[in-house]
């Protein structure tokens, strides 16, 4: 039986809905949803990560992980991994996922705990 192959998940950016979503073959297959800080220090805040079952297993979880971080890279801020699944892939892959400061990390407590409505 041959193995069934996945196409590499195309992933979008929505920041205007704080979503990084993920579709395979056009079929939406996964979203994190993050925040960024309103003001100084500037972090990109990921809260929350889920892949539809139909494609579990597949890396994109992951994939969208990643994307965060170099979306972060590439604007020049830190990620805060408030999702679970964020921290843990950040703890193991700590040559790309820099550690936050405790500053920004409490910034970004307090601005998710002043505004539940972000995820």
């Amino acid at each position: 039986m041959a193995e069934r192959q996945t196409a590499e998940p195309a992933i979008h950016d929505v920041r205007q809905e704080g979503r990084l979503e993920a579709h395979v073959d056009g079929v939406f297959a996964g979203v994190i949803v993050y925040f960024a800080l309103d003001e100084e220090p500037h972090a990109l805040v990921a809260v929350h990560t889920v892949v539809d079952a139909d494609h579990e297993g597949r890396g994109i979880a992951g994939a969208l992980v990643r994307e965060l971080y170099a979306m972060a890279a590439r604007e020049g801020v830190p990620v805060v991994p408030l999702c679970p699944y964020a921290a843990k892939w950040a703890e193991r892959h700590p040559d790309e996922a820099p550690l936050p400061s405790d500053e920004v990390v409490g910034a970004a407590r307090r601005q998710l705990a002043a505004t539940p409505g972000l995820w």
